[in-house]
């Protein structure tokens, strides 16, 4: 019977996806008389919380209610004022929590703070839900790297592109509507110079409803042949673009884009190439919390090889292209062994469209 009441926490706090970044996504309510007195959600980084939203909401009923959150409530000033004192000041006698915040700053205090305030407290109910509600934050707060989603549209064989690199469209317009969706979520869409040179993307998003979260744009490129008209340079969000490169880059060329009002990073490198693992402490430190890769062969056995994939989704659509000389979704060495391999753990299946979708976790 109560987690119907998480539940209804846990879809509060999805309504600001993708907005939240660098904080997580919080959604409270307010029981009192068996019905709901309050509700709230953490609509954006820097304005009031989940707790604060439902309190306001339930106003003098908040008094000797239950509430239900997400997240452990907060104990300390940082945008905004800490929850826990709000919430001790409304006369909420219990409090039921998701999840214990993993920020060091927070972690079981803000729980000791409101016992020791005479509050009932009790935690992990739907434990597991609200950690996957906030996967790209628990990996960020605690490592201070962002999480990456590494997505690849694909044939059933296999194959990202014809042997003439032909590659639009492989995936239904269902699966690509769906992209763009994943996108409006993300902090940072990042790709290889080589689908920058191959197809000149906008990398923006293209949907028809709601708020439109351009994300920022990551090309990799150790040599720095991005050219200075690509479709990335010409836009109006130039200060979301970030070039990764190498010191084996031209200084004019890093001045000119700078000029342009690109981010150039240079990156330690890795067989001459961008170290990826490198780039990612770069990424948080901008308070990039969230990746997608949405690159060719060579940057996905990259990414995966380097070990920054938390996760990943293949869209596969029923068509077969063949040839040895097409393009593979994963470039790369080859295993010699299956052992050698990938798992992928807590699959899910689905259909978008015409395609089947597969997602899941690599860590």
């Amino acid at each position: 019977m109560i987690e119907k009441y998480m539940k209804r926490a846990i879809d509060l706090a999805l309504m600001a996806k993708g907005r939240t970044s660098p904080n997580p996504m919080v959604g409270a309510v307010i029981i009192k008389g068996g019905k709901i007195a309050g509700e709230g959600y953490h609509k954006k980084a820097g304005t009031q919380h989940a707790e604060v939203n439902a309190i306001n909401s339930a106003g003098k009923n908040a008094k000797d209610g239950i509430m239900y959150v997400t997240l452990e409530p907060c104990c300390h000033q940082g945008r905004t004022p800490p929850c826990t004192k709000t919430i001790i000041k409304s006369g909420i006698k219990k409090i039921v929590i998701g999840m214990v915040d993993p920020n060091p700053i927070v972690s079981g205090k803000g729980i000791e703070e409101l016992k020791g305030a005479g509050v009932q407290v009790s935690t992990g109910l739907l434990e597991k839900e609200c950690k996957r509600l906030n996967e790209v934050y628990i990996k960020y707060i605690t490592t201070k790297k962002p999480f990456v989603l590494l997505k690849v549209a694909m044939s059933l064989d296999g194959k990202i592109a014809t042997c003439k690199r032909e590659s639009k469209w492989i995936t239904s317009e269902k699966s690509r509507e769906r992209v763009h969706h994943l996108r409006n979520e993300v902090d940072a869409i990042m790709v290889g110079i080589g689908t920058v040179l191959q197809d000149n993307p906008n990398l923006t998003v293209a949907l028809k409803k709601g708020k439109l979260n351009n994300p920022y744009r990551i090309v990799v490129d150790s040599e720095l042949k991005i050219p200075m008209d690509s479709n990335i340079l010409k836009s109006n969000l130039k200060s979301k673009v970030v070039i990764a490169t190498t010191a084996r880059s031209d200084a004019k060329k890093v001045n000119a884009l700078k000029e342009k009002g690109a981010n150039v990073v240079v990156v330690e490198n890795d067989n001459q190439r961008v170290n990826l693992f490198k780039l990612m402490d770069e990424l948080g430190k901008m308070e990039i919390t969230s990746v997608m890769i949405e690159g060719g062969s060579e940057l996905n056995s990259s990414a995966l090889e380097s070990g920054i994939v938390d996760k990943v989704i293949f869209f596969i659509a029923p068509r077969i292209i063949g040839g040895k000389d097409s393009m593979p979704a994963v470039g790369g060495r080859c295993v010699e062994k299956l052992s050698d391999s990938l798992n992928i753990h807590d699959v899910n299946v689905d259909r978008c469209g015409s395609d089947i979708v597969i997602e899941g976790y690599l860590k």
